[in-house]
């Protein structure tokens, strides 16, 4: 019975060599790499600076060229297709995702890899150009202010009434484009203010540093929604 399967495997590893052209084969998986790289330059030089991500672009070389290599063998024989995507059904990713912009680099190397091994290389190209460009216009928006990072303030006070509130909120109205105090408690002498905003106007050190000077605060605490904006 083992030999019968291996004879089986044999005959059916050698209709995939003799329905894969080598020389177009080599030529895609060529390809695929380079737009793996390209993939994890636009991550480092467009995106890295401003994230606290898993260095996810590390993986694109290889991922590239074993998605490719994949439906390589897919296009030229079912048995096998079907045969991998059992086997690939019970690979479990076990570390998260940590910024969702990686989602969108990964499917990027993906979608390449699958172009490439289809042989659609003009795809490529025009699926890098659209990435890159769109990429370049989301940067320019936000430093334009279009797309303003957002977060929550908690601040922290002694129990001394309605001025250090008023206080608190003249001092976000020069470094936040807007803030709406979200709740207050009251607790062991201490008020606590959550406020969320939007449009840091200046940096993190400098927002404690004008709360810090005008009320007398316990604690000063900023959570952004989007990790890496301590500019």
């Amino acid at each position: 019975m083992k030999t019968l399967d291996l004879v089986a495997a044999v005959e059916a590893f050698q209709v995939t060599l003799d329905g894969l052209d080598t020389t177009r084969a080599l030529v895609a998986l060529v390809i695929s790499l380079a737009a793996s790289y390209a993939a994890a330059g636009m991550y480092r030089f467009l995106y890295e600076s401003r994230g606290t991500g898993s260095q996810v672009s590390r993986a694109f070389p290889l991922l590239g060229l074993s998605i490719t290599t994949l439906f390589l063998c897919i296009q030229v024989s079912i048995p096998l297709s079907l045969g991998l995507l059992g086997s690939l059904s019970i690979i479990r990713f076990r570390t998260p995702i940590k910024e969702p912009e990686e989602v969108g680099f990964i499917m990027l190397v993906i979608a390449a890899s699958v172009a490439a091994a289809t042989f659609n290389f003009g795809f490529i190209v025009a699926l890098y150009l659209l990435a890159l460009l769109s990429l370049i216009v989301t940067r320019r928006l936000r430093a334009l202010g279009f797309l303003r990072r957002a977060g929550m303030l908690v601040v922290v006070l002694p129990d001394g009434g309605a001025a250090s509130v008023d206080r608190v909120t003249e001092t976000l109205k020069h470094h936040l484009a807007s803030s709406h105090i979200e709740s207050a408690s009251s607790r062991d002498g201490a008020t606590s203010l959550q406020i969320s905003f939007s449009g840091l106007r200046t940096s993190v050190a400098a927002l404690h540093a004008g709360l810090r000077e005008a009320v007398p605060a316990d604690s000063i605490n900023v959570f952004l929604d989007r990790p890496g904006g301590l500019h």
